[in-house]
């Protein structure tokens, strides 16, 4: 089912102040936290470390490093953690014991953890593992505080279905997506000429091709700006992370794929610029720390300290932008062509860069082999009529599947 421009808008990206269903004027707020030893689900707990008083954390859930989590739950007093890899069970349970926390392990505790009662869900889970658990979030009708592309992705309408079907108040932890929401405000998207995305460029903007096509693992994980998981660090290195926020643009603030762009923006200061018919463009401004939007999904309508640097324009003295080159990074390219072929393209997309993505991190495949992929399973996907529109879950699921199949035939994994 496709949503109406100013159904999606309303959930995604407005709400009157004090109407959201988790604020509150005293009480503690419930916050959950799917994926709470990545990047995002730490960058949370530090702003929940700094407030305990202000969240009570009702569940933690990890994929395998049961130790940490343990930790994490023991230092935030979390009722639940659970662990994705049932092989980890009796290491958190064994490090919880005594502590009155709760264990659990597998993918039904872990759906089970998402749907437990809470003011806020932040899903963090990478990749295609988060979405069961997001999706269980979200039937809560409640907030869900979204850092899981996927969902997006790959379940696009489904998902945003989801949303509306029960009343679900979604907010993008993206730096980008976060911003264009704060420029939006409440205005009316037919005032909106373009939302254009910001992109670092990564650590190879500069290179030429010759020299990216030799690029090493180590070479790619060397952000310039961000400090973030391997898997997004690499998609920020190809832009293929910039191509996956122009498809989750797409459904979260329904302009249209003609009126989405993306500028490269080395700095990271300006996360997302928004043009309105009358010449104003609103743009959001700070410093490239992960704990300012987390911030802002927790707090909002209201906004919370964070402990970032404060934004010093005239000692950065200026801010530039160019335009992405789409022949040394195609993966932007191959996003966009996805989405105007529309269907199950974006998840095939999506898949196959997944595979790709830990091909190129176990030294399998070459650095622009990344994009090839992509661009081989996206043709060969098409062929074998996998670009069906999902109806469910269930069907993105399968289409997930087969996609990924396509891409290790193509890299010529089993």
């Amino acid at each position: 089912m496709s949503l109406g421009h100013e159904d999606q808008l309303k959930i995604a990206a407005v709400r009157e102040p004090g109407t959201a269903p988790s604020s509150h004027t005293g009480s503690p707020r419930r916050l959950s936290i799917l994926g709470a030893t990545g990047s995002i689900g730490q960058s949370t707990l530090d702003l929940v470390g700094r407030t305990p008083e202000a969240f009570e954390i009702v569940a933690l859930t990890a994929n395998t490093n049961a130790q940490d989590l343990a930790g994490l739950a023991r230092r935030h007093r979390a009722r639940l953690a659970v662990i994705a890899d049932p092989g980890g069970y009796e290491e958190l349970k064994n490090s919880l014991a005594g502590t009155g926390i709760e264990a659990a392990a597998g993918e039904a505790a872990l759906v089970a953890a998402a749907g437990l009662p809470a003011d806020c869900v932040v899903a963090a889970i990478v990749g295609a593992a988060g979405l069961k658990p997001t999706f269980a979030a979200v039937a809560q009708g409640r907030r869900v505080a979204l850092a899981n592309k996927e969902c997006l992705v790959t379940a696009g309408h489904v998902f945003m279905s989801a949303v509306t079907a029960a009343g679900t108040e979604l907010l993008p932890v993206d730096s980008e997506h976060s911003a264009a929401f704060q420029a939006l405000g409440t205005s009316d998207l037919a005032d909106v000429e373009r939302i254009t995305l910001t992109a670092s460029g990564g650590p190879f903007r500069t290179w030429p091709k010759e020299r990216i096509a030799a690029a090493t693992r180590e070479q790619a994980l060397q952000h310039p700006n961000w400090t973030m998981g391997p898997k997004i660090t690499i998609d920020s290195a190809t832009l293929m992370n910039k191509g996956l926020e122009l498809i989750e643009a797409f459904y979260l603030f329904p302009v249209g794929v003609d009126r989405l762009d993306v500028v490269v923006h080395p700095q990271s200061i300006v996360h997302c610029l928004v043009s309105y018919r009358d010449g104003s463009v609103l743009a959001q401004l700070a410093n490239p720390d992960m704990r300012t939007p987390i911030a802002l999904s927790l707090s909002f309508p209201a906004r919370m300290s964070a402990p970032t640097q404060p934004l010093d324009l005239v000692k950065l003295g200026s801010l530039t932008f160019e335009a992405p080159d789409l022949e040394r990074f195609p993966a932007l390219g191959l996003a966009r062509a996805a989405l105007e072929r529309g269907g199950a393209a974006p998840s095939v997309f999506n898949a196959a860069n997944e595979i790709a993505v830990a091909a190129f991190l176990e030294g399998r495949i070459g650095f622009l082999d990344i994009a090839t992929t992509v661009a081989t399973s996206l043709d060969r996907a098409e062929r074998e009529s996998l670009f069906r529109a999902p109806h469910s879950l269930a069907d993105v699921l399968a289409t997930d599947e087969a996609a990924r199949a396509v891409a290790r035939n193509v890299i010529g994994i089993g």
